[in-house]
């Protein structure tokens, strides 16, 4: 292939001398090995100690015990974030070995960093750009190194293992950040805030001719101003460009039904997923998937090509980027309504002509039944439908303010590492918000990623005055962390730290009553509300299996009551949605 040729040439023009001394183990195993975690930190550190241009150095812990590392690679060596933006350089963030079993960018990135110090013509690409590599980012399951667990997967021949230390998904992480792997991703994207952020991944899934497939941000979750960029400017380009390398893409193969000439759906990225993180902070994300039916050195060589065609347009292209990235940041601080949850809409169908193998049934030997295969004999090129449109579910409108007590501080170290500027009161107050109280939800029968995540919230908002205390934090929106702030404090949002079980222990009552005795008590509340006894008979009414119930109702008025506990079911983090005047300070 091209790309093969490409490579071969660009490692033909290092100097005689140096080329043994440069091969990656990639290139010395004939394309069938992927580096080892010692390999790969030390071919860095040679590169470090070679060029002044490179900067590799820690960026916190991981669950390993072994650092997390950053490779900075800068024309004239500055390696300080605030510096690079100062000098209004784009920086495009590559993280590679978040499932070290697909360590196809690994071994890409050793080899595409190496030719852009020692090759003019690529490094004249990085005029604009600041690249910023993490060059293993699940450390711990790159060391936890096997022949097997990827079972669907050609090669290589040995990888790492998908879990990391603690048997934690990193693409489930970027919200929740159990790991000390994602909290320390978290401080190192803060620091860099990207314009692009691409993550290297391999595939699972039908067999077809693509090498490469590719997940883009969904369209519809960026801002406007990024998601046309992107559909215009960005994607066509990246498309355009590895056609011509003869690597032929597609949007990743996740079908509407048995087959892909069912359809392709649109990859959702809600934020636990590194595409989706990125959003939140109007930063556009990546996860290039490789074949893993596709040999090791194909699958390698395709991810070579697009990271290089992807620094490539950036280079190109910094100045309309970084206005586009401009515009959606100074939009975002007026934006008044933020979607929380996302519906597929089926009504809005584009056509790609995609290249798969005809689908066939054979009787399967393990169960002498009829089994799907995949002929290759039988390769077609042909229109499937794709749908790519999503629309706002629920949206809620933003808030002046969240307040946030000072007891929940596991919230509190999520904010700030993700670069939320938080306020403290200065003084006690009592102030009307918007408290919001857990009618109801549902809950994953199975833990999902270390927890039984909640969905389906329905709220009833209430005006209430309420007791702040000096401490408790502010949260204002009108700041770049807004669209996070959103996405993480509103329960009902898919990613909410409310789904992901944070606020559990406000589920359970700590105060309750005997029926017998609260009989009494109820019979006076209903006297003295009429308002809420017309409530309880049209409940009653509406719902057979509650009228039969004699517990059930004394709950519903017991909640309801004088008598019922004030923080059960309410959401301790409140909505300021006036202009109320607090006594603050900046932390």
């Amino acid at each position: 292939m091209l790309a093969t040729l490409m490579l071969a040439a660009a490692l033909h023009a290092t100097p005689a001398a140096d080329k043994p001394d440069w091969q990656t183990p990639f290139e010395k195993g004939n394309g069938n090995t992927t580096a080892t975690y010692a390999e790969c930190l030390e071919y860095y550190k040679k590169l470090d100690a070679a060029y002044p241009e490179v900067t590799l150095r820690e960026a916190g812990p991981t669950d390993s015990g072994e650092p997390l590392h950053e490779v900075v690679v800068s024309l004239d060596g500055d390696a300080d974030p605030a510096s690079v933006r100062r000098k209004n350089r784009r920086v495009v963030f590559i993280q590679n070995g978040i499932h070290p079993g697909e360590p196809e960018g690994i071994d890409a990135s050793m080899m595409l960093v190496r030719d852009y110090l020692q090759q003019k013509k690529l490094r004249e690409q990085l005029q604009n750009v600041t690249l910023v590599v993490v060059p293993v980012y699940n450390v711990d399951g790159m060391l936890n190194r096997n022949r097997h667990t990827r079972a669907n997967q050609n090669g290589p021949e040995q990888y790492g293992f998908r879990g990391n230390g603690r048997h934690y998904d990193l693409n489930r992480d970027y919200i929740k950040q159990e790991s000390r792997n994602a909290r320390s991703f978290a401080a190192l994207f803060q620091r860099w805030r990207p314009e692009v952020f691409v993550e290297t991944h391999t595939s699972n899934g039908a067999d077809y001719q693509y090498t490469m497939t590719l997940i883009a941000s969904q369209k519809d979750k960026l801002h406007p101003a990024l998601g046309q960029y992107l559909q215009q400017r960005l994607l066509p380009a990246l498309y355009g460009g590895m056609e011509k390398r003869r690597w032929p893409m597609t949007p990743y193969v996740d079908f509407d039904g048995p087959t892909p000439e069912s359809g392709l759906i649109g990859f959702s990225d809600s934020p636990r997923y590194s595409t989706g993180y990125a959003a939140l902070f109007n930063c556009i994300g990546f996860m290039p998937e490789t074949h893993m039916l596709k040999p090791f050195r194909p699958r390698v060589e395709s991810t070579y090509a697009l990271l290089d065609e992807v620094i490539h347009f950036v280079h190109r292209d910094a100045d309309a980027l970084g206005a586009a990235r401009a515009e959606a940041d100074r939009q975002l601080l007026t934006q008044t309504l933020f979607p929380l949850t996302w519906q597929l809409d089926k009504a809005q169908v584009e056509e790609l002509q995609f290249r798969g193998y005809e689908s066939r049934t054979k009787p399967s030997e393990v169960s002498g039944l009829p089994r799907l295969y995949y002929d290759r004999a039988a390769p077609y090129t042909r229109p499937v439908k794709y749908y790519n449109t999503y629309r706002p579910a629920v949206s809620v409108p933003k808030p002046a303010a969240y307040l946030i007590p000072q007891a929940w501080e596991t919230i509190i170290e999520r904010l700030r590492r993700n670069g939320v500027q938080l306020q403290r009161l200065t003084q006690d107050a009592t102030v009307e918000v918007e408290a919001q109280y857990i009618e109801d939800f549902q809950t994953t029968a199975r833990p999902f990623e270390g927890h039984y995540v909640h969905s389906q919230v329905q709220l009833r908002p209430v005006r209430q005055p309420q007791q702040l205390r000096r401490g408790d934090f502010v949260a204002r929106l009108d700041q770049p962390a807004a669209r996070y702030l959103v996405e993480t404090l509103e329960p009902q949002a898919v990613d909410s730290f409310f789904a992901w079980g944070f606020f559990d222990s406000i589920l359970q009552s700590k105060e309750h009553f005997s029926d017998y005795v609260f009989e009494d008590l109820a019979a006076a509340v209903l006297r003295r509300q009429p308002e809420l006894r017309r409530q309880l008979e049209e409940k009653k009414k509406a719902d057979p299996k509650f009228a039969q119930d004699a517990a059930a109702q004394l709950d519903w008025v017991y909640r309801r009551s004088e008598y019922s506990e004030p923080g059960y079911r309410r959401y301790p983090v409140l909505r300021l949605t006036g202009n109320e005047q607090l006594s603050i300070s900046n932390e």
